[in-house]
């Protein structure tokens, strides 16, 4: 599968609404489509880049439970399965800013990354989700 790309995360919330605008309003994705799968009772907002194409899928179902969400990187490495979504942005300080702003948690502030030459933040969507910011110049 040399030509596999990546085309969407999915992440389940709790309210479909709030997490779709923070999404649009902290990385610029738009809405692409929302779908309703009846049988389940579930809700889906697909969420677009228009620039790079990748998706985020939202999912709601009534009744369901946050899990224990990991509230720091070092705590979701203790875990098996997916810890973090990152995004690679332009300005690391001005992204982090502005998520928090737009009410994420403060996780870990801009800083070097382990990765020579790279930058990397942690916040906390409004619901908790472990969000990674990190710039890779060039």
């Amino acid at each position: 599968m040399a030509d596999a790309r990546l085309d969407h995360v999915g992440l389940a919330v709790a309210d479909l609404a709030a997490e779709a605008s923070w999404f649009c309003e902290v990385f610029g994705l738009v809405r692409e489509l929302a779908l309703r799968i009846e049988p389940l009772d579930l809700s889906i907002e697909m969420l677009i880049h228009p620039g790079f194409g990748y998706r985020v899928e939202l999912l709601h179902r009534p009744g369901s439970a946050a899990g224990g969400k990991p509230g720091t990187p070092a705590e979701a490495v203790l875990r098996h399965g997916y810890g973090h979504v990152a995004f690679n942005v332009a300005d690391l300080d001005a992204a982090y800013q502005r998520a928090v702003a737009r009410g994420a948690r403060p996780v870990m502030p801009p800083c070097p990354s382990p990765e020579a030459g790279v930058r990397m933040a942690f916040v906390a969507d409004p619901e908790g989700n472990l969000v990674e910011l990190l710039h890779r110049p060039g």
